[in-house]
């Protein structure tokens, strides 16, 4: 199959499942948001799998697909990154475990999968914090915590990704405190 059809497919795909979902905060359609992940991850070094991963990262965590579905129409490769996406260390799945733990074992987590899937997640990052801090002031302050302690642990990603999300933390804290006085 053809490369740029596989991200065709994939935008298609992540399209159809997302359906009419909309962004919170915003209330933009949610495939915005996966298409300039996807156009992040395609401005730094990259393989095709990763760009197809991009669009579909958040296709596990917010509708109904499987990763059976994903593999099955995708490829393993591009299964195994969109699952390492998905957060294993969810409420769902430990309701008795506070939101600073979950983030921080999912944290450790990410530290441990591949240069792809982190330079997916930084530029995932990339697109979610300044909207965050934006929008929400209240929970920026949590999520920009989180993101530093997941920063630490995402040093296989791509370098140039990485030190925007560092100027970006930065950025957040600065309008953050600005704010709050």
């Amino acid at each position: 199959m053809e490369l740029v059809e596989m991200e065709k497919r994939a935008f298609d795909f992540a399209h159809q499942a997302h359906g009419l979902q909309k962004r919170k905060y915003t209330e933009e359609p949610y495939i915005n948001h996966l298409e300039r992940v996807a156009n992040l991850v395609k401005s730094v070094p990259h393989t095709p799998t990763m760009v197809c991963a991009a669009y579909l990262h958040d296709v596990l965590k917010h509708t109904t697909v499987s990763p059976k579905t994903i593999r099955r129409n995708f490829g393993k490769e591009v299964a195994l990154l969109v699952d390492e996406l998905t957060d294993e260390f969810t409420k769902e799945a430990y309701p008795h475990l506070n939101r600073r733990w979950r983030k921080k074992k999912e944290a450790e987590r990410m530290s441990k999968i591949n240069w792809g899937t982190q330079t997916i997640k930084l530029a995932d990052i990339l697109d979610n914090l300044p909207g965050i801090v934006e929008h929400d002031l209240k929970f920026a302050k949590t999520y920009v915590r989180e993101v530093e302690v997941l920063l630490e642990n995402l040093q296989d990603g791509d370098a140039s990704l990485r030190q925007r999300v560092t100027e970006e933390i930065q950025a957040a804290k600065n309008k953050i405190e600005e704010l709050a006085q």
